[in-house]
C-alpha cells in the first residue's frame, strides 16, 4: 500500500471507528439489565414481567426514533446527528443512575432508546455513502463486530462493577463513555456537505416509511422484526436470569458465560461479512443463520430442568449460547441487502426504515415474552423467541424467492 492509499484508508477508518463507539455504548446500556436483573427488580419493586416491560420501552422509543433519524442523516449529515444523539445517551444514563423507582427508570429507558436509536445507523450510513454495495457487506459486518464489544462490557466487566457497587454505577460508567465518544466524534468526523433539501421534513419522514414497506425491502423488514428481538431477548434480558435462576450460577459466573458467548457477536459479523464477500448468496446466508439460531434457542431450553435430558451442565449452556450468538450475528447482511436495493442518496432513509423493524420487533416481542415467562417459565420464553425467529425467517425467504423477479424502491 502506497502512502496516499494508506492515508486514504486511515482517513476513512478513523472517523468510522469513532462513530462506531456510539454503537458500543448503545449495546452496553441495552444489555446491562440482563446482568443486574435481580437487583433492578428488587430496587425498582417490579416483577420479571414488569422489568421486561420497562426495558421494552427502550426498544419502543428506539423504533419510533428511526424515522426522524433517517431524515436527519440524509438532511443534516452523520456528524451533527451523532453528536446530538450521544448527548441524549449521556443524559439517559444519568437519569437511569439516579432513578428512584419504576417511573424514573422508565423515563431513563425512553431517553436512552431515543439517543441510541442512531448509534448503528451513523457509522453504517457513513460507510454506505462512501462504499460500493459489494464492499459495504464486509464493512457493515466489521461495524457490527466492533459495536458488539459493548455487550462484552456488560458481561464480566459490568457484572464485577454491579457486584462491587450496584447497577447505578454501571449506568454512570456508560455516561462517562458517552462523553468520551462525543469528544472523539467532534475531533475525527468532518462535516459532510449536504445537498439542499428538495422536500419537506414530513415528506422525508413519509419516504422512510414508504421505503420500509416497498417490495424492494419488505422481505428484509419481516426478517428484521424477529432478528434483533431474539438476540436482545437472550443477551439483554433473559440470558442472565436463565443462568442465575434456572441453572444456579452466581452473578460473575453467569457474566463469564455470557462474556464467552458474546465473543461470537464480535467475531461473527466480521466472518459473515467475509462469507458474503467471497461466497455471495446473501439470501441463503441470512436464512441459514436465522433458522440455525432458532434451533440453538430450542437446544438451550432443552438443557434446563424438565428437559428430555435433565438439567445439563454449564458447558451445555456455554456451547449453545455460543452457537446461537454466532448464527444470529448474520444480522449485518440485512443492512447489506438494504444498501443493495437503493441508491446511495437514499441509504440513510432505507437503512433507518429497516432498523425501525429491528427495534419495533424487539419492543413487541420482548414485551410479549414477559407474560410467557411469567406464566410458563424461562424455557418457554426461549422457545417463544425461537418460534418468532423461525416464522419471520420463513416469511423473508418466501417474500424474496427468485420467482418474484426484480423489484425497485419507490420513487421519492
Amino acid at each position: 500500500m502506497n502512502d496516499d492509499a494508506r492515508e486514504a484508508s486511515i482517513a476513512f477508518a478513523a472517523p468510522l471507528i469513532a462513530l462506531t463507539l456510539g454503537h458500543v455504548l448503545s449495546n452496553a446500556v441495552r444489555t446491562l439489565p440482563a446482568i443486574a436483573a435481580d437487583r433492578l427488580g428488587h430496587d425498582l419493586e417490579v416483577t420479571a414481567g414488569g422489568l421486561a416491560s420497562l426495558t421494552g420501552a427502550y426498544n419502543l422509543s428506539f423504533a419510533i426514533a428511526q424515522v426522524p433519524i433517517g431524515v436527519a442523516l440524509d438532511r443534516f449529515g452523520v456528524r451533527r446527528t451523532s453528536l446530538g444523539l450521544l448527548a441524549v445517551i449521556g443524559l439517559g444514563a444519568v437519569l437511569a443512575a439516579v432513578a428512584g423507582g419504576a417511573s424514573g427508570f422508565l423515563l431513563a429507558q425512553i431517553v436512552l432508546g431515543l439517543g441510541c436509536a442512531g448509534m448503528l445507523m451513523c457509522p453504517v450510513t457513513y460507510a454506505a455513502k462512501r462504499l460500493s454495495s459489494a464492499r459495504f457487506g464486509l464493512w457493515s459486518g466489521l461495524i457490527q463486530a466492533l459495536g458488539n464489544c459493548g455487550m462484552l462490557l456488560s458481561a464480566s466487566p459490568l457484572a464485577l462493577l454491579v457486584e462491587a457497587a450496584d447497577w447505578r454505577a454501571g449506568y454512570l460508567a456508560c455516561a462517562a463513555l458517552a462523553l468520551a465518544a462525543i469528544l472523539l466524534v467532534a475531533t475525527l468526523v468532518r462535516h459532510d456537505p449536504q445537498p439542499a433539501p428538495t422536500a419537506s421534513l414530513g415528506a422525508d419522514a413519509r419516504a422512510v416509511l414508504r421505503l420500509a414497506a416497498s417490495p424492494a425491502l419488505r422481505g428484509v423488514v419481516v426478517l428484521a422484526f424477529a432478528s434483533f428481538a431474539a438476540a436482545i431477548g437472550v443477551r439483554g434480558l433473559w440470558g442472565g436470569p436463565w443462568l442465575m435462576e434456572v441453572k444456579g450460577l452466581a452473578r460473575v459466573e453467569a457474566g463469564n458465560v455470557l462474556l464467552l458467548a458474546t465473543v461470537a457477536l464480535v467475531v461473527g459479523p466480521a466472518l459473515w461479512g467475509i462469507a458474503d464477500r467471497r461466497i455471495g448468496h446473501r439470501r441463503t446466508l441470512l436464512g441459514i443463520g436465522h433458522l440455525g439460531a432458532a434451533a440453538f434457542l430450542v437446544l438451550i431450553a432443552l438443557g434446563g430442568p424438565g428437559g428430555p435430558f435433565g438439567t445439563l451442565p454449564t458447558a451445555w449452556d456455554a456451547a449453545t449460547l455460543l452457537g446461537f450468538f454466532f448464527l444470529i450475528a448474520v444480522q449485518p447482511l440485512a443492512f447489506a441487502a438494504t444498501r443493495a436495493a437503493v441508491p446511495p442518496e437514499m441509504a440513510g432513509k432505507a437503512l433507518s426504515g429497516v432498523n425501525l423493524s429491528f427495534f419495533a420487533g424487539a419492543a413487541v416481542i420482548q414485551a410479549a415474552s414477559g407474560p410467557v415467562v411469567a406464566g410458563a417459565g424461562l424455557a418457554s420464553g426461549l422457545l417463544f423467541l425461537a418460534a418468532t425467529t423461525a416464522a419471520c425467517t420463513l416469511g423473508y425467504l418466501w417474500l424474496t424467492r427468485p420467482s418474484r423477479g426484480p423489484v425497485s424502491p419507490p420513487a421519492r
